[in-house]
């Protein structure tokens, strides 16, 4: 499989970003890849061969994806290779996880505040003006996203 310059380029620009994520770099650049190809679908042999990384790597990264539900696969009617693809349906619980994870930072944070004893307001009240901006954020983004879900579909309509 042949990519652009452009496509290897945002490839790795992505797998940078995901990397300061917290992922493997085979894992973001294998994201990165079912992201910017052209094809809908790749195969095991495609990823590997194209990001030039190991059938170990690839086999693993695969798998953490497959397992975290970041990418699915499918399969074709007399082929016995997987075809794999990005799973974009779920951009709403990956965005739902994300904020689960603020709120358990957020929580935390008010538990740091209880139990600190140092005498030291200016940094306690940038703790609490963090604290009350994740509070915050918390109560609006419901909103926001069924609001934003009403426009939209509005637009499918």
């Amino acid at each position: 499989m042949t990519l652009s310059d452009k496509q290897l380029e945002l490839i790795e620009e992505f797998g940078v970003y995901q990397e300061n994520n917290g992922f493997q770099p085979a894992v973001a650049r294998v994201m990165g890849i079912l992201l910017v190809s052209d094809k809908p679908e790749l195969t095991f042999e495609e990823i590997s061969e194209t990001l030039n990384i190991s059938k170990s790597a690839t086999s693993n990264a695969l798998n953490m994806l497959l397992n975290t539900g970041h990418i699915e696969y499918t399969t074709f009617p007399g082929d016995r290779k997987r075809y794999f693809r990005i799973k974009s349906s779920n951009w709403r619980d990956t965005f739902n996880k994300k904020m689960e994870d603020l709120g358990e930072l957020n929580n935390i944070l008010k538990r740091v505040l209880e139990v600190r004893k140092r005498d030291n307001p200016v940094y306690d009240e940038k703790l609490l003006y963090f604290i009350s901006f994740l509070d915050y954020l918390k109560s609006q983004l419901p909103g926001l996203i069924e609001q934003w879900e009403k426009e939209n579909l509005k637009e499918k309509v």
